[in-house]
């Protein structure tokens, strides 16, 4: 591949940090923005579509970052989840919301895994290119548009039950109880759309959320914690070519890029819990077609 250089590794970090929480897709602006720098910048592209890539690799491996901050953020939600599907298991019944989620996790992370298994090589060296990244990066932006029209029109589902003010436990108890199994596996195929540089896995499942009547603030909660298996299983599946030749050269830039990678999801979570709190994914829906429209222009 190309030289990584540091520089390159702690950006390319941040920005995955950030997209990969955004709704706006990490992997499509991890082609997109080097292929607009240009020079060395984009050849790292050009190596993502090769059929062994370190910089695919190197990219993966920040995912890790990613998902450790996620468990870091809400690691007394995991622990309960954790407990909850092993009690869940060993008493064979789901009472609790902490059992719920865990089998919500499972169902929408096994179809997302296996479709990653199955196809991630063949749709990144036909997809990992600039004008096709553009593209898929227009569509996420109606994804996100359709979500918000289709809420505000939804009257197939009663109001979400919440708990009062100052009463609620740390899960986000709405979501576990108004998110259905076949939801759960619907949204783990959706997942599997993520594997598309330009469409972002957290959009669609927040667009999920609030489709089945969530709030935007239970819609982006609900959509960290099912994020969180599927990202952290990418990343340790690819981390082994790190390891290997692949990562010769590059190992200190992951690492530096990792930091980044860690640091920046923890303010974009952050931020986009106290964002949904009074706002909507419109904004982010226009980015994304605004972008993606003058990228297809300018790569086409």
């Amino acid at each position: 591949m190309a030289q990584l250089t540091y520089l390159q590794a702690i950006v390319i970090g941040l920005l995955q940090g950030v997209t990969e929480l955004f709704p706006i897709s990490s992997l499509g602006h991890s082609i997109l923005v080097p292929a607009w720098i240009g020079g060395s910048w984009s050849r790292l592209v050009t190596d993502q579509s090769s059929p062994e890539s370190a910089y695919l690799a190197f990219i993966v491996g920040l995912h890790v970052a990613t998902a450790t901050a996620l468990l870091v953020l809400f690691w007394w939600d995991w622990v309960g989840i954790v407990k909850g599907f092993f009690s869940s298991v060993r008493h064979r019944r789901i009472v609790t919301a902490y059992e719920r989620m865990a089998w919500l996790l499972v169902l929408s992370t096994i179809p997302a895994g296996l479709t990653g298994l199955l196809l991630e090589h063949q749709l990144r060296v036909v997809f990992a290119k600039p004008l096709a990244a553009a593209v898929l990066l227009s569509i996420n932006g109606l994804i996100l548009l359709t979500g918000e029209w289709l809420r505000r029109r939804s009257l197939r589902h009663p109001p979400v039950a919440r708990p009062e003010a100052g009463s609620a436990p740390a899960l986000d108890v709405a979501a576990a109880q108004h998110i259905s199994a076949p939801t759960a596996v619907v949204i783990g195929v959706l997942q599997s759309a993520a594997l598309l540089p330009g469409i972002s896995r957290s959009g669609i499942t927040m667009v999920a959320g609030l489709i089945r009547g969530l709030s935007h603030e239970e819609a982006v909660r609900f959509s960290f914690l099912l994020a969180t298996p599927i990202i952290l299983a990418a990343g340790v599946y690819k981390v082994p070519d790190l390891l290997g030749p692949l990562g010769n050269g590059i190992r200190g830039q992951s690492l530096a890029g990792a930091v980044a990678a860690f640091v920046a999801a923890l303010v974009a979570a952050k931020f986009l819990q106290r964002w949904f709190r009074t706002r909507t994914l419109t904004p982010f829906a226009i980015y994304c077609l605004v972008g993606g429209l003058v990228s297809i222009v300018h790569f086409a």
